[in-house]
């Protein structure tokens, strides 16, 4: 005769492992961990029970397995909502979830009714899965690569297809209970189906745990922690991909390099710290002031570059000009009171076919013009053809 507990063991080995896998995760912060921790130590706790009872498991064991499952599968459910930063739960779900514990108390003390039982988790943890499919595939970030996300889902609505399955072969009276997990062929395959589908969710899930991680990783090599503007290395990377792109398309990009002013007279006159708040201010304002799609990063120190995709000079000219002023009439909290700021900036738009380091020279040295010219300001480098060239863009004179 078949004994189930040959799955029971491996669904508590499964569960067992991933609950120390995700435990060895916490540090990482990612949230949903812990509600995917209770729920293999819920199912760990379910199957012990149900592997230390005899082949007809009493009421309370049979009430509290089915509680364990249904309680696993919806910190489960919570978990992936967290994942995606949104609300672990809705309030109709806690209400189905305390009806569904009531269904179960009734129809094993009350009116035992294997039958019906069968019914109503299945329907629950079909809705569970299902969801988790939906959350997963809808919420997956675009700019990262799918296949974790599209695995979890898949296996989440398998697993939902196989509830669906199990509820209507009970509620159409296709197998016949008059025994928690009666051991027939039908109760045998959904029983493995089911056991077999929890560790490959675990996997999945975490899956997800280590692509989160590692956007952390990518994010941290490619953005620089104070400013949250790109590191030099990766604003070059993604300067030089628009330039590619400019050539192929003949569309014209432009390049700013800022320096805020004055720089080193901040941080001897009120201290690195003041220095820090002045950098991560600046850059507040250009971030907020740039375009979708401008290009904004760190060069080193108190250095800067904006990229202008598809933007003439004279745009951009306008556009550095615009976070010059935003830029010069606010001000920085610092403990002896308030700072003002103010950068200069050297303009130059690209010419087909040349490299990026002689379109970057050209900006830096009308950089350094303006910083010659009084600071505070916005110069047009030297351009063949540009009668402008070197003029001031709505810059005050010098003070």
């Amino acid at each position: 005769m078949f004994s189930p507990v040959a799955l029971y063991v491996v669904g508590i080995m499964s569960g067992v492992i991933s609950a120390v896998v995700f435990g060895s995760l916490l540090r990482s912060r990612i949230p949903g961990l812990f509600r995917w921790i209770g729920a293999n130590l819920l199912i760990v706790a379910a199957l012990v029970a149900l592997a230390f009872s005899d082949s007809s498991p009493p009421p309370l064991v049979v009430v509290a397995a089915s509680s364990l499952f249904a309680g696993s599968a919806f910190l489960v459910l919570q978990g992936c909502r967290l994942f995606f930063g949104l609300q672990p739960s809705r309030h109709y779900e806690v209400v189905a979830f305390v009806l569904l514990a009531v269904g179960i108390v009734h129809w094993t003390y009350f009116s035992p009714n294997a039958g019906a039982r069968i019914v109503v988790m299945s329907g629950f943890l079909a809705y569970v899965r299902l969801m988790v499919a939906w959350i997963t595939y809808t919420k997956r970030p675009p700019h990262r690569p799918g296949y974790s996300y599209q695995f979890v889902a898949i296996i989440a609505a398998l697993g939902g297809f196989v509830h669906i399955a199990r509820g209507l072969a009970a509620g159409l009276g296709w197998e016949h209970h008059t025994r928690f997990l009666e051991p027939t062929p039908m109760t045998i395959a959904f029983l493995a189906l089911g056991i077999v589908t929890l560790p490959c969710l675990s996997i999945g899930a975490l899956m997800l745990a280590y692509d989160r991680m590692a956007e952390r990783m990518e994010r941290l090599a490619a953005i620089d922690e104070l400013t949250g503007a790109l590191v030099r290395r990766e604003f070059m990377a993604q300067a030089e991909s628009q330039l590619e792109r400019a050539n192929r398309t003949k569309i014209r990009l432009t390049v700013a390099i800022l320096d805020i002013d004055n720089f080193k007279a901040v941080n001897d006159a009120h201290g690195h710290a003041a220095g820090d708040r002045a950098l991560a201010h600046f850059s507040s304002i250009v971030s907020q002031g740039i375009r979708r799609g401008d290009i904004f990063g760190r060069l080193g120190g108190e250095e800067f570059a904006i990229l202008f995709p598809e933007t003439p000079k004279a745009d951009a000219l306008t556009l550095v000009n615009s976070l010059r002023l935003h830029l010069a009439a606010s001000t920085v909290p610092v403990p002896q009171g308030e700072l003002s700021c103010t950068f200069s900036a050297g303009v130059d738009e690209y010419q087909a076919d040349e490299m990026l380091a002689n379109l970057m020279a050209r900006a830096d040295a009308a950089l350094y013009s303006a910083k010659a010219m009084g600071r505070n300001r916005v110069v047009s480098a030297v351009s063949f053809g540009d009668e402008t060239a070197g003029a001031t863009k709505d810059a005050p004179e010098p003070t």
